[in-house]
């Protein structure tokens, strides 16, 4: 039976982050994609011009609706914009604890432009983040939600990996992708220590929406009734190759998308 997963998060109306690269990524991972909108944003691959956020109430009715029709085999939780969706968010799935949540703390978007009101942290570290099976915040984003300087070695990351798992995450993935040097190392801290995930720094401006990407490939991975651990192996590994064919595509004048698509279309032609 094929697995279904959820999204919760903004719409990037060019294709690359939010959404519309989870569903990309639910359906090149093999799994059924479904989206609750909670805010919409006008923005290109040269950043976001503005943001319109969906009513907390409508938010919260999107995630029942779906919850009681359909089979929801895990959930990722992307752009939360304001502390009100997130208490809404946290209020429906609190009752779900059963299925499997990633968390993505958007905070900033590539261009530089803020998702995530001040207020709104506040209640992603007390609510949202003791329902997630895993939190994958890359450094800045680590960095804020401890309150601490952003790490630039491998020990700092791994130390606040730690620090988030006592904050209250399951599991926390730090995502290393800001430090220097000719590698991509991802941290993965849990109960039971410390995995580390290798890939190697591609050279290519076009990384619009890596940190969606990734999330929604590790709720693909565990909707699937992967563990955790090979959730996150199988993601890293789909984003390295998604990142590496990026340049195939054409898409804008700034940071363009990785490639979802990058095992299914065979040919530059197609792509």
């Amino acid at each position: 039976m094929i697995a279904n997963a959820l999204s919760i998060a903004g719409s990037d109306p060019s294709g690359g982050a939010g959404i519309q690269a989870d569903l990309k990524t639910f359906s090149a991972l093999g799994v059924y994609g479904m989206a609750v909108v909670t805010a919409l944003t006008a923005q290109s691959t040269r950043g976001v011009t503005g943001i319109h956020v969906v009513p907390p109430d409508f938010v919260a009715e999107q995630i029942r609706a779906v919850f009681a029709d359909i089979r929801v085999s895990a959930v990722k939780i992307g752009m939360i914009a304001d502390a009100a969706i997130a208490g809404a968010v946290a209020d429906v799935l609190a009752r779900h604890v059963d299925v499997p949540v990633v968390l993505d703390p958007v905070m900033i978007a590539k261009g530089g432009a803020s998702l995530l009101t001040d207020d709104a942290m506040t209640v992603l570290k007390t609510r949202l983040l003791p329902l997630a099976t895993i939190v994958t915040p890359n450094l800045p984003e680590a960095a804020a939600l401890l309150g601490e300087p952003e790490a630039s070695s491998r020990e700092e990351m791994a130390n606040q990996a730690l620090r988030l798992v006592a904050l209250g995450a399951n599991m926390a993935l730090v995502k290393g992708g800001h430090l220097p040097g000719v590698d991509s190392p991802d941290v993965l801290a849990s109960a039971a220590g410390l995995t580390w995930f290798e890939a190697p720094r591609v050279a290519t401006r076009n990384t619009h929406g890596t940190g969606c990407t990734l999330s929604s490939a590790i709720a693909a991975e565990l909707a699937k009734g992967v563990l955790p651990q090979d959730a996150v192996a199988v993601a890293k590994t789909y984003v390295a190759g998604a990142i590496d064919a990026a340049d195939v595509l054409n898409v804008g004048s700034g940071h363009g998308p990785v490639h979802h698509f990058h095992a299914l279309w065979k040919s530059k032609g197609a792509a």
